[in-house]
Formats: structure tokens, C-alpha cells, sequence
């Protein structure tokens, strides 16, 4: 029996070892692991599922840290609003963001990541099926890693060079070694900003070299390998403002093979009383006040777990 493989990469301010320690061996992705297998193993008992969360935050951790103390011992922090969300939401996201770009920490962010990938998918057999699942910023994390120019470049440290060709190696049709590696069997991406991204590609597309951080380019040598078409579903919480659509964008990007990718942008309901606040006033700044909410809300998702859990049992 096939085993389909859940790879979860998560976004921004989630970290592989919380100081909390009723929350020691909490794994982000539990909840919709544990939803995704219930689905399937209703309609099929016998179907293996393994659950892969990586983790990529930990290594700007201390860079953070300084940056919090530093902007606290200034004179006027205590006279500044929301300083709990500048705090706990704005300085990890843009921290891990920026962070992530740099070549350094990037490079120390793939080499963890590699680590963690080689290591949960070294028992596959050539009849298994990867199945990506990430969320926000690691939406745009995995399609850098697998696809990026930058990587390929001299500048990069040895050691990123180095992890992002492990991981490549290990997905069936992305090159060095296109005809090894687990074949892909779906994508799926939530509360993901990677549409505002394109325009980097875009930008790129106007000079001769194009853009090192194109997150496109390397979709041809995977697109090439694929035996059939590809499931992509990009899950968008209305109410979440860092989620866009990318049916239209992906396209765009791979126009010539833009029938190997079956990509819909599936909207997700939320709940509590926040949304309801959000739907009410939904064209108005008063709905920002659930957009955390919102965000983090596709771990929780039946809808969500549902539509994953229907596409594995299709591949």
C-alpha cells in the first residue's frame, strides 16, 4: 500500500520549541493533520498517511529578540499604540520576512529545512506521493526553495547551495536529477502571498537576465516530468489580508504549460465572534480586527481538511 506524504511548511512567529512548556510537544500542524487523515481513512481505512512539519523560524530567533529590546528601550515606546501587536504580530512577520531574503539567514533557514525534509521522507518507495501544505510566508519559503534562481548563484553560502540541491533532488522532476525523487501529488497553499510576489517575476521578465528571486522559472523542468495533471489549491479566508488569489497569476506565469496545473482558489468560512464582526463590516478598516484571525485559521478547517483529504484519495 502507497503512502501519501504530508509535507507542512508553516509562516511567520511559529517556533520548533516553545518556551511555554504546556506547549512543548505541540506541532502546529496537528489539528489538520488529524483532520485531513480522519477524512480519508473514512473512505479508504487502509490508507497510509505520514505527517512532515518543518520548521524554519528558529534561526533569526536571537536577531529578533535584540530587535525587540532595542526598540523597548526607546523613550517613546511606552507613548506608542498596539505596542502587543507591533510586539507579538508586526516584528515576526516582517522579521522573518526580511530575514529570510538576506542570503545568510536564508541559507540558514534551507540548511534546517533540508535537515528535516531529507530526514521525513527518507522511507518513501517510487509508488508514494508528496502532498505540500503550507501557510503564508512558508508558501513563498518552499516555491523559493524549489524554484528560485537565487540559490543557483555564487554568492550563496556553500552550505544553502548545497541544502536547496538536497531538497530538489528529492521531488521527482525538478532538476539536478529529474527522473529520481518522490513524485508530487498536490499542492496546496493557504493564506498565501505569493500572487504580490509575481511582481518580481514580472519585473524580471523586462531584462535580459530576469530576476534571481523569479519564483516561477523552475516550474518548467517539474511541469515537463508530470504524468498528469497537478492539483493546486490556494485556501483564501476572506477576511485574511495576507491571502490573494493566484489562479490567474500562476497562469500567467507558466502560460505555455498552464494546462498541467489544475489551480483553484477555494474560499474558506470562518467563525467566533470576530468573523461575524468581520463579515458585517467587511469594506470597512473595522474588519482588519479579525485578520489574525483569520489568518491562522485554515490549521482548524474542516472545509479545508476536507477538500486536501478528497484529492489524496484521488491521486
Amino acid at each position: 500500500m502507497a503512502t501519501d506524504y504530508l509535507l507542512f511548511v508553516h509562516g511567520v512567529n511559529v517556533r520548533e520549541s516553545p518556551r511555554n512548556e504546556q506547549l512543548r510537544n505541540y506541532v502546529y500542524a496537528d489539528r489538520l493533520f488529524a483532520l485531513i487523515a480522519e477524512k480519508v481513512q473514512a473512505q479508504d481505512p487502509k490508507r497510509r498517511l505520514k505527517k512532515v512539519p518543518l520548521y524554519w523560524g528558529d534561526v533569526n530567533r536571537d536577531s529578533l529578540s535584540e530587535l525587540r529590546a532595542s526598540l523597548q528601550g526607546a523613550s517613546v515606546w511606552n507613548n506608542l499604540w498596539f505596542r502587543d501587536f507591533r510586539q507579538n504580530q508586526l516584528i515576526p512577520f516582517a522579521g522573518d520576512a526580511a530575514l529570510y531574503i538576506s542570503r545568510h539567514v536564508g541559507s540558514l533557514a534551507v540548511e534546517q529545512l533540508a535537515q528535516q525534509a531529507i530526514a521525513g521522507l527518507q522511507d518513501y518507495q517510487p509508488s508514494d506521493r508528496l502532498h505540500l501544505v503550507t501557510h503564508s510566508w512558508g508558501t513563498v519559503i518552499l516555491f523559493d526553495v524549489l524554484f528560485a534562481n537565487r540559490w543557483l548563484q555564487a554568492e550563496v553560502p556553500e552550505s544553502g547551495r548545497r541544502s536547496v540541491d538536497l531538497i530538489r533532488r528529492a521531488i521527482f522532476g525538478l532538476p539536478p536529477e529529474q527522473s529520481a525523487g518522490i513524485c508530487l501529488g498536490s499542492i496546496h497553499t493557504m493564506g498565501s502571498p505569493i500572487a504580490l510576489f509575481s511582481l518580481i517575476t514580472i519585473t524580471g521578465q523586462n531584462h535580459e537576465e530576469g530576476s534571481s528571486h523569479d519564483l516561477s522559472s523552475g516550474f518548467d523542468g517539474l511541469l515537463s516530468h508530470l504524468e498528469r495533471r497537478l492539483p493546486w489549491c490556494n485556501f483564501i479566508h476572506p477576511g485574511d489580508p495576507v491571502a490573494w488569489p493566484l489562479e490567474k497569476v500562476i497562469h500567467q506565469l507558466i502560460d505555455h504549460k498552464s494546462g498541467v496545473v489544475m489551480i483553484e482558489d477555494v474560499l474558506t468560512p470562518g467563525s467566533g465572534f470576530l468573523n461575524l464582526v468581520g463579515q458585517l463590516f467587511q469594506q470597512s478598516i473595522v474588519s482588519i480586527i479579525n485578520g489574525g484571525n483569520a489568518h491562522s485559521s485554515y490549521w482548524q478547517s474542516e472545509k479545508v481538511a476536507a477538500r486536501i483529504s478528497q484529492i489524496i484519495l484521488e491521486t
